[in-house]
């Protein structure tokens, strides 16, 4: 009975020492959690690490060398039938763009039979003139005879009564005067002849020219690429908006359709502030990033910087003075396009082992820089003191170590 009433007492005083702790368990991990609360804002932890010091700009891709492709400027109107999609990768001498060669057609038509008509009538004026010119100078011949017989019957005055002689004579003055008309109409038909068939080669000449004129246009109905490349669509305020051209639009002569930059003339334009400009070298290495090819980063190299600074009228109000710079790319991508938006940066400097913080980590307060420092439980104030700035890191050197919590929002300011 004794041993049995032991077992109990056993029993239960196991129960209430585990009550006991489990009590006590409870107790010590609410104190300890409500005094290492979790920040009410986001943090990041202060670590070393290397600090790159880098300049940031936007660019342009631009094709310094480029063949256009124009509309023919001696064609007239012109409809697009086919032009091939923006960015098509064409060989030489592949179509780009065909206009509808039907009107040009028609007027070549039109051109090679007025050539043909006033070629026949030049033959016609020709076997005229020649039939003219045969009749006058038989009639010529024949007036120099009558002059000759007239002299001859003239010469017989001398046998003849004078009454037969003065009527031989004047036939003699008369048989002059016709030979004298018939040389005047030979010549004067001769010149008349020889002034029509100019003019009928005038109007041939100018059907000719038409004629040519057409067949050219019509062969420049085709524009082909001149060499292997991308096709790059201009893009032009036409039919009430901004674009390319398409197919069944028409285009007015001598209008820019297309053009093929040359792939080893691309470079990047950009423009930097002068404050900018003296921490900048040639050759310097970039990392470029196009806004259009998000799935890779291309690498490049400083080429030429501007010695004079100009105005930017493009950044706004009031005017900045900026250098004008450009970068050579390092690779190839068929995909690189002119027009294109590059974000391009520049790393001057690298400074290893260094403590750095976002830039939104720093906060201005009452003309001092501070971060705010989680103690477990709050955010202390703290002034820090920035040694070096980038885009968006700041190098720390003094005010934080690493491990620290900042905060990336002042946890002071209200929602």
């Amino acid at each position: 009975m004794m041993r049995k009433l032991n077992d109990l007492w056993v029993k239960r005083r196991t129960i209430i020492v585990v009550a006991v702790l489990v009590t006590a368990s409870a107790a010590v991990f609410g104190v300890a959690h409500y005094s290492s609360k979790s920040p009410v804002v986001p943090t990041f932890q202060v670590k070393r690490g290397e600090f790159l010091d880098a300049l940031q700009f936007r660019g342009q891709l631009k094709a310094m060398k480029s063949v256009s492709l124009t509309a023919p400027s001696n064609a007239g109107d012109l409809q697009i039938l086919r032009i091939v999609p923006d960015g098509t990768q064409v060989k030489k001498g592949d179509v780009v763009v065909e206009f509808d060669p039907s009107k040009t057609q028609q007027d070549l038509a039109q051109d090679k039979s007025v050539l043909k008509s006033s070629q026949a009538e030049i033959d016609q004026v020709r076997a005229q003139g020649l039939l003219n010119e045969e009749v006058n100078t038989t009639a010529v011949m024949k007036a120099k005879y009558d002059v000759e017989v007239a002299k001859l019957d003239a010469s017989k005055a001398e046998v003849v009564s004078r009454i037969e002689g003065a009527e031989a004579n004047l036939k003699v003055g008369d048989a002059e005067q016709a030979l004298r008309e018939a040389e005047a109409k030979l010549k004067s038909d001769s010149a008349v002849d020889q002034s029509t068939i100019e003019g009928k080669k005038h109007a041939s000449g100018k059907a000719d020219y038409d004629a040519q004129r057409a067949e050219t246009a019509l062969a420049s109905m085709t524009l082909k690429a001149p060499a292997d490349g991308t096709v790059s669509l201009f893009s032009i305020w036409h039919n009430g908006s901004e674009g390319p051209f398409k197919a069944g639009e028409r285009a007015w002569p001598g209008m820019p359709i297309a053009e093929l930059p040359d792939a080893g003339s691309l470079r990047i334009a950009a423009r930097v502030d002068e404050t900018e400009r003296g921490r900048l070298a040639l050759q310097q290495p970039v990392t470029l990033q196009l806004d259009a090819i998000a799935d890779r980063q291309f690498t490049g190299k400083v080429e030429s910087i501007g010695t004079i600074a100009t105005s930017d009228f493009s950044a706004g109000w009031p005017v900045p003075r900026n250098f004008d710079l450009e970068i050579a790319i390092n690779e190839a991508d068929p995909r690189l396009k002119p027009g294109m938006t590059v974000q391009i940066t520049v790393i001057v400097d690298r400074v290893p082992d260094a403590i750095t913080i976002p830039a939104q980590a720093s906060f201005l307060k009452s003309g001092q820089t501070v971060a705010y420092v989680w103690n477990g439980s709050t955010f202390k104030e703290r002034a820090i003191q920035v040694e070096r700035r980038s885009r968006d890191r700041i190098l720390i050197s003094s005010g934080l170590q690493p491990g620290d919590l900042v905060a990336l929002k002042d946890p002071t300011g209200k929602e």
